[in-house]
């Protein structure tokens, strides 16, 4: 059963890795104390998106939360500078319930079922941290956010011998919460075993093409780079749909697009629908954004 780190582990663990700490008020003993189901063992982390902007007022919320839910609501704050706000050492408000299912497989260290139960108290389980964005789909998530999101992820991995099947999102703990919302968790973990693969704090080699992000992602109706670069291949393909364009918004087109791609590959008729699929976005090759 793995302890919680103590204070100094954790700040040392995650400065290890890369990430720039900042020490927010009395963090190491902001805590729920032995509320709920205590605190530990711990199995894993969670991602969460705040649904706010601006660095201050959003960690002044999670620090204190509100009257409905007390602070802290989780253990460190990413900015979308890329600064990494510890704000508790212990129990946190960040999870709530969620499915009993979803633990037994983070614990496992394999791909986590969608959840339907609140029947477990992931409070006393997982680190939390939350991510400045709105949450709407179209706020930007900077690349100095996501890489402070890997090496948080990693450095706790690390920690604990884990691999990246113990970093999931909220919304992959329980199906009453959405975040994060604008990037794939699964691509993140992909990012984050990659990390786990160099030494810590060592710059990790970027993939010559755009990692899959999901089909989340692209459901979510994004507002992103990813989204022109895709369409840029799918012209040069010969298989636009684009009456202008393309850009960073996903619209009808991209899926018109990119159904035209899935035919050119030749893909069975069920699988042409629009929506890109692993195999058939690796297929694309579409270069690094």
């Amino acid at each position: 059963m793995a302890a919680p780190l103590s204070p100094d582990e954790l700040l040392d663990a995650l400065r290890a890795e890369g990430v720039r700490v900042i020490e927010y008020g009395s963090w190491r003993t902001h805590d729920r104390g032995l509320r709920g189901a205590g605190w530990g063992p711990i199995n894993g982390v969670i991602i969460h998106h705040t649904a706010s902007s601006g660095t201050d007022s959003s960690v002044e919320l999670c620090v204190d939360g509100y009257a409905e839910l007390p602070g802290p609501l989780c253990h460190g704050v990413i900015t979308k500078s890329g600064d990494v706000y510890l704000i508790s050492a212990g129990r946190a408000n960040h999870a709530g319930a969620g499915d009993g299912d979803v633990l037994d497989a983070v614990i496992a260290e394999r791909p986590t079922p969608d959840p339907s139960g609140s029947d477990t108290d992931g409070n006393a389980h997982f680190y939390g941290f939350e991510c400045v964005n709105l949450g709407n789909g179209s706020d930007p998530w900077p690349d100095e956010q996501l890489d402070a999101i890997e090496r948080v992820g990693a450095a706790i991995c690390r920690a604990y011998g884990w691999s990246a099947a113990s970093v999931i999102g909220h919304k992959e703990w329980t199906d009453q919460k959405i975040d994060p919302r604008g990037f794939s968790m699964q691509t993140m973990r992909e990012r984050i075993d990659r990390r786990l693969a160099t030494k810590q704090g060592k710059p990790v080699p970027a993939p010559a093409f755009e990692p899959f992000p999901g089909v989340e992602f692209f459901k979510s109706y994004p507002r992103s780079p990813i989204v022109t670069a895709m369409g840029r291949r799918l012209v040069e393909e010969g298989c636009s749909a684009y009456a202008s364009g393309p850009g960073p918004q996903w619209t009808t087109a991209d899926v018109q697009s990119f159904r035209l791609w899935q035919k050119k590959l030749g893909d069975d008729a069920k699988y042409c629908d629009g929506w890109p699929g692993r195999l058939q976005w690796d297929a694309l090759k579409i270069p690094k954004v």
